[in-house]
Parts: structure tokens; sequence; C-alpha cells
């Protein structure tokens, strides 16, 4: 049986997220767009109404809510703030290999370092000559007696000058493409661990983007999670898990690009009528209601079945769910835009910042174009058809 309607205790956690998102997100999200600052106030807060580490399980001082749980959360949080969502759960994406593969010895030293207090976990594949392509790493990792020397350059790495740690990639010397990959939790006060000149970005300006810095970092063995050559299969349970709150972070966006343009067009008006009197835009904002449906639906299928442990088909439904909530996103704020004519294009008006917003989507956590490499290859392999022949 199917079945759309949330539960009580979810539509609660909705209102919450949504009353904090509205009181403590959007009046300080242009301020922090505009600054490039790091808005740690607003994550101080999140952190105290139980809005953060959503996925860290109960034994741990975490919330342990769902997929859906956190799909909800994340669209309310990203219709304020993009920017600031994107780093509010950059700890999700940091810790949900800990919670996969860890052990419970490093469960209990890293998780519940994130739940006592305040504390961000940074998730580091990306490198200068490398971002979708993860068994493409180059930074390198060579075992010395009980530690691992790591030796490298990570790019575009969320919260990465603030992270007390960052969950780190790096292969074994000697191996190739999706052999030798491991996984480190690494320390920021590590030696030979440093960052570089802060990024200055098109639009996600609240959040922090970082170049990290591996020179002969010495790192733990006790901090290796899963076996050694287990990394891409980490890395890629991992994007499972996460892409789906890529697409509700789409969802929440482009929402409140719907809602900013059907406010204007009602306000706006041209040829002695209201805009929204016109057919034209009428058009535009009836598809933009419809294709929001449809993402939202994508991201909660895409959920549903992380949560009931359907694994392989939640594999490719969290592609579908960031790759329709991408593309799509990028579409309805383009429109909306447009339905404000000249004024869509002036910074004042907040359409300006979500299209701004709006293309990292299509970037990060591979890109849109590798969500169609997914797509397509379980269509060409694995994809039974009804109809066959020509």
């Amino acid at each position: 049986m199917i079945d759309f309607q949330l539960t009580e205790e979810q539509m609660a956690l909705r209102d919450r997220a949504r009353k904090f998102a509205l009181q403590e997100v959007l009046p300080i999200s242009k301020k922090y767009d505009r600054s490039g600052e790091f808005p740690r106030e607003v994550f101080e807060k999140a952190f105290k109404a139980g809005l953060m580490n959503l996925g860290i399980p109960k034994e741990y001082g975490g919330a342990e809510y769902g997929a859906i749980e956190t799909v909800i959360v994340v669209e309310e949080m990203a219709a304020a703030c993009a920017g600031i969502t994107t780093s509010m759960y950059a700890n999700d994406l940091g810790a949900r290999p800990i919670v996969l593969m860890g052990t419970d010895s490093q469960k209990r030293r890293f998780l519940t370092s994130l739940t006592e207090q305040l504390r961000f976990i940074s998730f580091a594949t990306s490198e200068p000559s490398m971002g979708s392509d993860v068994a493409g790493i180059q930074t390198t990792c060579k075992l010395e007696g009980d530690q691992y020397i790591l030796n490298g350059h990570k790019f575009f790495i969320t919260n990465g000058d603030f992270a007390d740690f960052i969950f780190i990639f790096a292969r074994l010397k000697g191996t190739k493409r999706h052999e030798g990959l491991c996984a480190f939790v690494v320390p920021r006060e590590t030696e030979g661990f440093s960052t570089g000149t802060p990024m200055i970005k098109l639009g996600h300006r609240a959040s922090d983007t970082a170049v990290i810095m591996l020179n002969n970092a010495r790192v733990p063995a006790e901090n290796r999670i899963a076996e050694e050559g287990d990394g891409f299969l980490l890395a890629m349970l991992t994007f499972m898990y996460t892409r789906p709150a890529i697409g509700a972070m789409a969802t929440g966006l482009a929402r409140s690009a719907m809602e900013y343009a059907i406010n204007y067009a009602k306000q706006r008006e041209a040829f002695d009528q209201k805009v929204s009197s016109f057919q034209a835009i009428q058009h535009m904002i009836a598809d933009m209601y419809a294709r929001i449906e449809a993402m939202r639906l994508l991201t909660w299928k895409a959920a549903w079945l992380l949560d009931h442990g359907q694994n392989v088909d939640a594999n490719l439904a969290s592609s579908c769910a960031k790759l329709v909530g991408s593309e799509d996103a990028m579409r309805i704020v383009t429109d909306a835009l447009q339905v404000y004519g000249g004024r869509g294009y002036l910074e004042q008006y907040n359409v300006a910042k979500l299209f701004r917003d709006a293309k990292l989507f299509q970037i990060y956590e591979g890109t849109s174009q590798v969500q169609r490499n997914i797509i397509s290859r379980y269509l060409f392999k694995d994809y039974q058809p009804v109809i066959s022949g020509f």
C-alpha cells in the first residue's frame, strides 16, 4: 500500500524546522550572502534546537532521524537559504561514512564528539584535478608503523576552514582507480594539515568552501574507517544516502522561487492589469508547482527506500531525485526571474540570490551528467523491459 501522509511526529518536525527557517535563517540570509562570513550564530541555534546531526544514532547522542525526516527538514531550511543549509547539513555528509562502516569505538569517539557540543566534520573527496570522478583521487596514504602518512590536496571542501574533523579519502601508493582507496577521520590539529585561501563563489556564499593541504600528515591507523581498499564503496554508499537531501534542498529553493514569483505577479501591473492575469505567467507558475511536486515525490521515494533498507533501488532513486531536483530547480528559478523581468536581475530582489544558489545543485555531490551515467548504466545493463524487439 502506498501512503503519502506524514506522521504526526514528521509534521511536527516539519513545522519546527519551518519556524526555525523563517525566524532564524531567512532574516540573516542576505547579510551572510553579501559578507561571505561563516554564520556560526545560526548553527549554534540549530544545534541547540536539535536540527543538526540528524542521522546520528541515539546511542551516540543523535536524533537518529531517518532519510524521510532529513529531507523534510532540509527542504524547509533551503527554502530560507541554500548556502546556510549546505553548511548546516555538511555534518550529515561527513558523519554518514562513520555511521555506515565505523566501529563502535570509532562511533563513540567521533559521532559523540559531534553531538556533545557544536562541532563540524567535513567530507573531502574532490581535488584540484578531479570532482565527480572519485576513483581518480590522487591524494596518497602510506602505512608506517601505527600511522598513515597522507599527502595531497582537497578542493571545494564545505566547512573546511572551520571543521574540527575532516573525512579524507586517499589511495595507497602504487594503486590505481577503484583499488586501494582508503578513508580516514583527520582531526584539524593534525600536524601537516592546513587550509588555503577561502574561495569566493557565485552562490552559496554563506557556506564556507576550502582548499585542504596535507603535507606528510600523520593520522593514527585507528582513524581509518573500513578496510583498506573499501574507500570507493564507502564514498558511493555515502552519496546514496545524501543525494536525496540535495533533491530536497533544490525543492526548497524552487518552492521559494515560485512563491516569490506568485507574490510579485500579484503586485506588478503591466498594460493596465496585474501580471498574474496573463495566461503566459499563469502557465509558467503552474509548471513550477507541478515540477516541485514531482521533485518532492522523487526525493521522498528515494528517502523511503533508504529507510526500508532497499539499497539497490535506493541508489537509482537517489540519482533520479538529485538529477530531477537539480535540473528543475534551475529551470524554475530561471522562470521565476523571468516573471520579475528586469527587476529579477537586481540583487535587491531575493530571486537573484536564488538564481545564483541554484546552479550548484547541478554540480556538487556528483554532477547532473554523472547522475545520468548512473541511470543509463542501469537502463542498459539491469533494466527489464516489458516490451522488447523492434
